[in-house]
């Protein structure tokens, strides 16, 4: 069932990759996998899942919308925009705007070893969340960040993995 689902999710993405507006349409998609896709310590599997966006993004009224229809298992996806660290105490996913970049050690200060996914909306330079937002062939595409990931104790599945682009 889960690679039906990966697989429907990519070529349904492809689909969408036309203009910007879709592009935040797309990252959203991606961001509902990644609830799947990725394994969470156990002592965060408990009450809503959390995701928490920091700026201004488009993507956090598309997170809104796809909040209200999905769930991830039986747990209400629960969506926030914070407009400063300060505001950060804890949430699933961390999705970082391009305006937060030129900060990004700030966030990782600021997440520390915490069970967040860090997913930023394009990668720049070291400033590489643990699933970072790319351009490829004019296509929106992901890669990951393997050592992003073990410091925050996340596993991502094989399934999602073989889907990331390796440069």
């Amino acid at each position: 069932m889960k690679k039906v689902f990966a697989v429907g999710l990519i070529s349904f993405s492809a689909a969408l990759c036309l203009g910007q507006a879709t592009h935040y349409q797309t990252m959203t998609l991606f961001a509902y996998a990644f609830t799947k896709f990725v394994l969470w310590p156990e002592e965060v599997n408990t009450g809503d899942f959390e995701i928490v966006v920091l700026g201004n993004s488009p993507v956090y009224t598309e997170l809104k919308a796809m909040a209200e229809k999905k769930k991830v298992g039986a747990r209400a996806i629960q969506v926030t925009k914070i407009n400063s660290l300060a505001e950060f105490k804890k949430g699933h996913i961390l999705h970082v705007s391009s305006e937060w970049l030129p900060k990004y050690p700030d966030i990782i200060n600021k997440i520390g070893i915490s069970p967040t996914l860090v997913v930023t909306e394009q990668a720049s330079g070291t400033s590489k969340g643990d699933i970072n937002f790319i351009t490829k062939d004019g296509k929106l595409a992901f890669e990951i960040n393997a050592s992003g990931l073990t410091k925050h104790r996340l596993k991502a599945s094989a399934e999602l993995v073989r889907f990331a682009v390796t440069n």
